[in-house]
């Protein structure tokens, strides 16, 4: 009986031991052992050293980035100031005319920046020659005016398809070296294709951006083009009209 005593007394002190013992740690500060593993490592990319790892054919890439750009602001600019005109420019022009003010229909032409007006001047130098030769003259003139407003624009046509083409090439001379790497270790490993894929695709996407870049900005000068000739072509239309009113 005293030894069944002693037996539970040992076992209850051992219990309270190891409960204490167990508070104790788990109160205690975090070691460097007990400390969870620190997460892996990512290493981030940025931009500058994407196009680095494009190689050499990111060069002419680069300047045909800086040419696009370079000429969809200067053809912006020369397009945009082209586009401003007087809304009542014509009934101006009509009402000098009708009253045989030429010179001051003259006048009002030179004061203008737009084409249109250099147009209408044009044909107003021609008066009192057959309406043929002031037509001819009028479209002449025309043609002259729309030719400034889209010079430059087909560099910016050429740019949209060379670029991508130069990213497809710095892709396949990539692949290229891929394959010539893996022949030379004798080994396919996806560590070897991957990094160095990854790298050439960089050359499509420059060139891919740089493309699209010259494509919009062509096809929308173009569209602000196509509505200033269409303008130009009415005012003509119209001062052709005035000329032949008096003889209605």
């Amino acid at each position: 009986m005293l030894l069944y005593t002693l037996l539970q007394v040992v076992s209850s002190a051992s219990a309270t031991v190891n409960d204490s013992l167990s508070k104790a740690a788990a109160a205690a500060p975090p070691t460097l052992n007990n400390l969870p593993p620190a997460a892996p490592k990512v290493d981030t990319l940025s931009l500058l050293d994407m196009v680095m790892k494009g190689g050499y054919i990111m060069i002419p890439i680069g300047i045909l980035s800086l040419l696009a750009f370079y000429f969809i602001i200067e053809r912006t600019i020369v397009i945009s100031r082209a586009s401003r005109t007087e809304r009542n420019f014509m009934n101006t022009i009509r009402d000098f005319m009708v009253n045989g003010n030429i010179e001051a229909a003259k006048a009002v032409c030179r004061n203008s920046t737009s084409p249109q007006a250099r147009v209408i001047e044009k044909g107003i130098s021609k008066i009192g020659q057959p309406i043929k030769v002031i037509r001819a003259s009028l479209e002449d003139t025309g043609r002259d005016e729309v030719y400034k407003l889209e010079r430059n624009l087909s560099i910016l046509s050429i740019i949209g398809r060379i670029a991508p083409m130069l990213g497809f090439i710095g892709t396949i001379m990539g692949v290229i070296r891929i394959f010539y790497n893996i022949s030379l270790v004798n080994n396919i490993s996806i560590g070897l294709i991957a990094g160095g894929l990854y790298e050439k695709m960089v050359t499509s996407a420059g060139g891919l951006v740089v493309g699209i870049i010259a494509f919009v900005g062509y096809h929308w000068l173009n569209i602000i083009v196509d509505k200033i000739s269409h303008r130009i072509e009415h005012s003509a239309t119209q001062f052709l009209d005035i000329l032949q009113e008096p003889t209605k």
